[in-house]
């Protein structure tokens, strides 16, 4: 197979020179060589003539200088195109233009840094929050916790222990959703089994886990963000979907995982837009290289499905 030959590097600068030095050609050729002679002062027929020639010289200029602009005008539309919210795009480099080049290899290494950061700061900041997660989880169940059996316990009247009683609950599960003991003392496949029950518990939709991770290990970060986007997702479901069946599915794909949440509800609406929830999904997915997508139609129900490839370094 013969190699296609190799396209000449120029920069702007040269294109640009290169552009301007062939309209000004064509013009000296035309006054050197034309039979046109321009007297003083200038006749009506040699106006009209001299404009028809700049107006000419220019259209020219203006078409070669387009060509000339046009990958750098390509690379300011794909520029502004790069969505942060779905990182790992990079810009093609063309290798016909010098600056061109330049600017684009500064542009994709700029991106690359940028990922890097934010995916670093946003882990501190979730390791930080999930810390601060944990601590008011142990105030809510030790100390608040402990008060209100205690006044439980002191109370004689039937109505204001019942009362008591269903206060402790309520402090129990706000306890448990800030920090799910089971994720932390029995994996997640158990905190998605537990999250499931207590979800049709509090008069939710009736969930189905199906939970096959075939003995794969994921990371204490990879656990914690597919646990808060199935909770996220059920919640939602929940409060709004109206439906009366969930299907939650962990399953292992290729070294890596796939969770899928889908109901039987009514659907998103159409032209909707994202909220806080599933802008905080996308963004606990792009922290551990993982990509969310939402699928649905009106009546039909929603599919929240997140894919976390198998890591890097790993065979």
């Amino acid at each position: 197979m013969q190699a296609r030959p190799r396209r000449a590097r120029f920069s702007l600068l040269t294109r640009v020179v290169l552009a301007n030095a062939a309209v000004l050609t064509v013009v000296t050729l035309l006054l050197l060589f034309s039979p046109i002679e321009i007297n003083a002062p200038v006749t009506e027929n040699q106006a009209i003539i001299l404009v028809v020639g700049f107006v000419v010289s220019l259209t020219v200029s203006v078409v070669l200088l387009r060509r000339v602009v046009a990958p750098v005008r390509r690379l300011a539309e794909t520029m502004r195109s790069v969505d942060p919210l779905k990182p790992g795009r990079r810009l093609p480099v063309s290798g016909a233009n010098t600056d061109v080049d330049a600017l684009t290899t500064a542009f994709n290494d700029m991106l690359d840094r940028l990922e890097h950061e934010r995916r670093d700061s946003a882990l501190r900041a979730l390791a930080a929050q999930e810390h601060e997660r944990l601590r008011v989880a142990r105030e809510l169940h030790d100390e608040v916790g402990q008060l209100l059996t205690s006044v439980m316990l002191e109370l004689d009247e039937p109505r204001a222990r019942e009362a008591v009683r269903a206060s402790l609950e309520d402090v129990r599960r706000i306890a448990r959703e800030l920090r799910p003991e089971a994720l932390d003392d029995l994996g997640l496949q158990s905190a998605l089994r537990s999250l499931s029950i207590s979800t049709a518990a509090r008069g939710g939709p009736r969930v189905t886990p199906t939970l096959a991770l075939d003995g794969l290990a994921l990371s204490p970060e990879v656990e914690l963000v597919v646990y808060r986007v199935a909770q996220e997702s059920l919640t939602n479901v929940a409060r709004h979907a109206h439906a009366t069946r969930v299907d939650l599915s962990l399953t292992a794909v290729d070294g890596g995982v796939s969770l899928i949440v889908r109901d039987d509800g009514s659907g998103l609406p159409p032209g909707s837009e994202e909220g806080a929830g599933i802008t905080g999904m996308r963004e606990r997915a792009l922290l551990i290289g993982g990509r969310l997508t939402i699928s649905s139609a009106p009546g039909r129900g929603t599919e929240v499905r997140l894919d976390v490839p198998r890591p890097e370094g790993t065979g």
